[in-house]
């Protein structure tokens, strides 16, 4: 028996599901990194119109183009959003292709 045919061939089958793998994990890296640098940056946003900064100002400052502000009676919801691109094939099937991520948070006057 030939053993380095039968290592080729495991290699053969184990190859492409290992590819799946990596790149699953890369995408859901990137998807949580994303996440992280948005949920910083919106920080940034809230200090900045706490500041008294307009939305206008704010979006140009940050560069930013998808910033949402909202008042309402008591309160304000600040968004931002981003897409992700998936690069796994057939992860689209679990997650849309772009992925959108939206951060928000509402703060409340006293």
């Amino acid at each position: 028996m030939n053993k380095k045919g039968q290592a080729l061939v495991e290699f053969v089958i184990i190859l492409p599901i290992f590819l799946l793998l990596v790149l699953g994990v890369i995408d859901i890296g990137n998807i949580i990194r994303t996440q992280t640098r948005l949920e910083g940056v919106l920080s940034d946003v809230i200090s900045l119109w706490e500041d008294g900064c307009s939305k206008e100002k704010i979006a140009e400052k940050l560069e930013l183009n998808t910033l949402e502000i909202s008042e309402e009676s008591n309160s304000v919801v600040i968004s931002i959003s981003e897409d992700v691109d998936i690069i796994t094939p057939g992860l689209h099937l679990v997650f849309d292709n772009p992925y959108h991520l939206k951060v928000s948070r509402s703060i409340s006057y006293e």
